[in-house]
């Protein structure tokens, strides 16, 4: 297997919709619930989130991007010169329910990085985890578990999971593809 499409652009829409109403379902109010996307796949995806969640007739929460490029345990194996990017949160996250949200969830490492990134911003009352696509517990290094899920599928060390998104400049789909020989 080179190359498989596990999720279609119509999938990707599914999901968001069901995370969207999972997200309104399991909160009370959506006056203090922000969400908070992981730049740079789940930027996108808090948009499309936000906007779910507004065609739903709920009020749709403010939507910020969280960069994390400095909070990595890797970050000085990434290069010389790390690219760096702007994190915008135009709120405050004290007292709020910080929806965090990714395109995939693998050893737990990223979502730990964001985490620590967000309390620098403030103290959030609660902290959930909104993902598209989770590689399943075996892959854990980090015992972080995702409160919404698109789809969880269960891949060897040999594989890698990519999300290709049509703000990035694809045509919407998600892959597993074998990953390239270092």
């Amino acid at each position: 297997m080179k190359k498989k499409i596990i999720l279609k652009s119509k999938d990707i829409r599914k999901d968001i919709q069901k995370i969207a109403e999972e997200i309104i379902g399991n909160n009370t109010s959506m006056e203090d619930v922000v969400l908070v996307g992981i730049r740079t796949g789940g930027a996108y995806l808090a948009t499309r989130l936000q906007e779910s969640i507004g065609r739903l007739k709920s009020p749709k929460p403010p939507t910020g991007v969280l960069d994390i490029t400095l909070y990595r345990d890797d970050w000085t194996r990434i290069g010389p010169t790390p690219h760096v990017g702007k994190t915008e949160l135009p709120f405050s996250i004290d007292d709020k329910t910080v929806v965090l949200v990714d395109d995939v969830l693998f050893t737990g490492r990223t979502v730990r990085a964001a985490m620590d990134a967000l309390i620098d911003f403030g103290r959030p009352r609660k902290i959930e985890l909104a993902i598209l696509v989770d590689r399943g517990d075996s892959a854990r290094e980090i015992p972080i578990t995702a409160n919404y899920v698109g789809g969880t599928w269960d891949t060897s060390p040999n594989q890698t999971i990519n999300v290709y998104l049509k703000e990035a400049g694809f045509e919407d789909h998600v892959t597993i593809e074998k990953k390239k020989a270092a």
